[in-house]
């Protein structure tokens, strides 16, 4: 919705609702008397403008976050793998972050923590589209056609490949190139390529301007319910802010549990944060909001990278994953 998560490196000219985040005193937050101990109560936090990380701003609007002391101010970004170096740097807390990105990062030796889950996949979520009047009609006609991918090497082609599998291809049967899911439509349009690994709400978008038409929902079969992004921190800073981290975990749990419950919160928040208008939030086809990290979920993404030449070496993801939060 990388979601670019990562996969979804979106590049919006959005300028987010930061009053969502509640206004922080002008003393000096780190030592409030209401901070419920918490090392740290006000952080930054990382955030594409796209339907995966609405809870962030639900759990501001709704104040989750401030009932567990703390105040956090969201911050645009352009990607999760983009991120990794503000979070490293600092000048993001946590950060969104997609799963094939966190996991290659992890290979190259970044310490990262996975501190809790955002967005899954959903039937028609991330499709392959072509014009309407294109002659390719299934998957294997993608045979020597280009390819349009928010991200190289990432959920994009990932899941785009295991599709040509199926039908028989191999990755290097199609070229992929890299273009923003917003430039995507007008792109394929002008030729530039022959059909894109689009997802919400630019499969909405580019079925009613352009009348492209799907030809492969990328989430079935391997990569049905695979999911897709999460919040991330690096492990210096889940060690030196636990506190902070569990309050977080906390928040944005209630958060994704209650975007997974009422569509309706999220049909309302994301105008705010987003290009995505009211009339197009309520079409829009959603993934799933999970409220916990589920070890076994994930292994099936690092799993999938190491099937298809992303990963050199296995990674056993219980070990990205951060101590859940403390309850109460």
């Amino acid at each position: 919705m990388t979601r670019k998560l990562r996969c979804h490196a979106i590049v919006l000219g959005v300028t987010v609702a930061l009053t969502l985040a509640g206004c922080g005193s002008s003393g000096t937050p780190e030592t409030s008397a209401n901070s419920n101990g918490l090392e740290k109560t006000t952080i930054t936090v990382g955030a594409l403008p796209i339907p995966d990380p609405v809870s962030l701003y639900i759990a501001n609007a709704k104040g989750f976050f401030k009932e567990e002391g703390l105040t956090v101010t969201p911050k645009i970004i352009t990607g999760g793998a983009a991120a990794i170096p503000a979070i490293e740097n600092g000048s993001l807390d946590i950060s969104q972050t997609n799963y094939v990105s966190t996991f290659l990062a992890v290979s190259q030796g970044k310490k990262i923590k996975l501190v809790a889950d955002m967005y899954q996949a959903a039937p028609n979520t991330f499709n392959i589209m072509v014009p309407k009047d294109s002659p390719i009609k299934t998957v294997a006609d993608l045979k020597g056609k280009t390819v349009l991918v928010n991200n190289l090497k990432n959920i994009a082609t990932l899941a785009t490949t295991s599709q040509l599998k199926v039908a028989g291809l191999a990755e290097t049967d199609v070229k992929f190139v890299e273009k923003p899911f917003p430039e995507m439509g007008n792109a394929i349009v002008s030729g530039q390529a022959d059909a894109g690994w689009i997802t919400e709400p630019f499969i909405t978008a580019n079925q009613s301007q352009h009348g492209f038409r799907k030809l492969a929902d990328t989430m079935t079969g391997q990569t049905a319910d695979l999911p897709i992004a999460g919040w991330m921190a690096t492990e210096e800073w889940a060690s030196k802010y636990p506190k902070t981290l569990a309050a977080f975990q906390r928040a944005i749990a209630k958060a994704q549990q209650l975007a997974s419950s009422d569509r309706k919160e999220i049909e309302a928040m994301l105008p705010k944060y987003t290009k995505i208008d009211a009339k197009t939030a309520s079409v829009i086809t959603l993934g799933a909001y999970p409220s916990e990290l589920n070890a076994n979920r994930l292994q099936k993404v690092a799993d999938l990278m190491l099937e298809y030449g992303y990963l050199e070496n296995p990674i056993d993801v219980k070990s990205v994953i951060a101590a859940p939060a403390a309850s109460g």
